[in-house]
């Protein structure tokens, strides 16, 4: 039996210039966190070993792996050559709420297949085969940070090239700084499912046909920029005003992605104490992120009750096996 455990991420700043329409032509970059939420993939030898068994949502039994009906887990196990496993996956939180849930079950399985091969992979030859997987292969028009966060762990800046390539490099700020960062970032959910893959399209293709929605993404990436240098800086207040600001730009870069019912949750989070905040992952549904100084965080979650509050830790460690037997 293998067991792989792989973390979720919350992204700060950044968001969008990770889609190959913007970065192939302008560069980005990111900054996110993983925390301590994760998906946990589990395979071991099928009681029939001339069957592959499939276990998330849903039950698949097949002989051919041309029959299973779930994308993600058929390309990989044709990918990597291996079949009469049982495989089984389980997260700490839905899919489609924002926290790159899909990219981890890909890097958590990748993973637990090379390692079932007793192949070697790198953390950065993981997140490109990922990539690959979801963009390439089953050709879901996302982009590249959640593969990375899954893979490497950690607050990131990541800084996607023109070529493709893309550089890692951890926020180094004081303990004091970083501990208190985590304190003042509060995650509510707002409910729902959301497709990011029809958000993030019509973001891709509102950044080529529209000048004013690149300008916009482009100075989301300044923002990012600035955010490196304030968290480096130990300026951690100065999140809540970046965050502020991105959100703005975000929500008028893609229909779906605000609604009037966010709108009036985010002007309350304001009015009571937050100074900034953003819907997690391409927007529509799932998690509102706001950073809220500790002094006002009683008046914060008593005004905003009425959403769920899901507290969590900051992950410093990317996709890792945590079981082999």
């Amino acid at each position: 039996m293998i067991i792989t455990k792989t973390p979720f991420r919350v992204s700060l700043c950044g968001g969008g210039s990770d889609l190959p329409t913007f970065y192939e032509k302008n560069g980005g970059c990111v900054i996110s966190t993983t925390i301590k939420k994760y998906m946990y993939i589990t395979s071991h030898p099928s009681f029939n070993k001339h069957q592959t068994v499939l276990k998330y949502s849903k039950i698949e039994t097949v002989t051919n792996l041309d029959d299973i009906e779930h994308s993600i887990f058929r390309e990989c196990l044709k990918q990597e050559g291996v079949e009469g496993l049982e495989i089984t996956s389980i997260a700490d939180v839905p899919q489609g709420t924002g926290l790159g849930s899909s990219s981890s079950f890909t890097v958590g399985l990748l993973k637990n297949l090379k390692c079932h091969k007793r192949e070697y992979i790198s953390d950065s030859e993981l997140a490109e085969m990922a990539c690959d997987m979801e963009i390439n292969k089953l050709g879901n028009p996302i982009g590249k940070q959640d593969q990375y966060a899954a893979a490497f762990g950690g607050l990131n800046f990541y800084q996607f090239n023109k070529d493709g390539s893309v550089y890692v490099e951890p926020i180094m700020m004081s303990k004091e700084s970083y501990n208190q960062l985590e304190k003042n970032l509060i995650m509510l959910y707002v409910g729902g499912e959301h497709s990011a893959s029809s958000i993030l399209k019509e973001q891709s293709k509102n950044m080529t046909s529209l000048k004013d929605k690149e300008e916009g993404q482009k100075r989301i990436v300044e923002l990012t920029h600035e955010l490196k240098y304030e968290l480096e800086h130990n300026n951690i207040d100065a999140v809540g005003r970046i965050l502020d600001e991105n959100w703005k730009i975000k929500k008028t870069l893609a229909n779906g992605i605000s609604n009037n019912e966010f709108d009036r949750l985010y002007g309350k989070a304001i009015k009571n104490g937050a100074t900034g905040g953003k819907i997690l992952g391409a927007g529509g549904s799932g998690f509102f992120l706001f950073y809220v100084p500790e002094e006002n965080q009683k008046k914060f979650r008593e005004a905003m009750k009425e959403l769920k509050e899901m507290e969590f830790k900051f992950d410093h460690q990317g996709s890792t096996i945590i079981f082999v037997n």
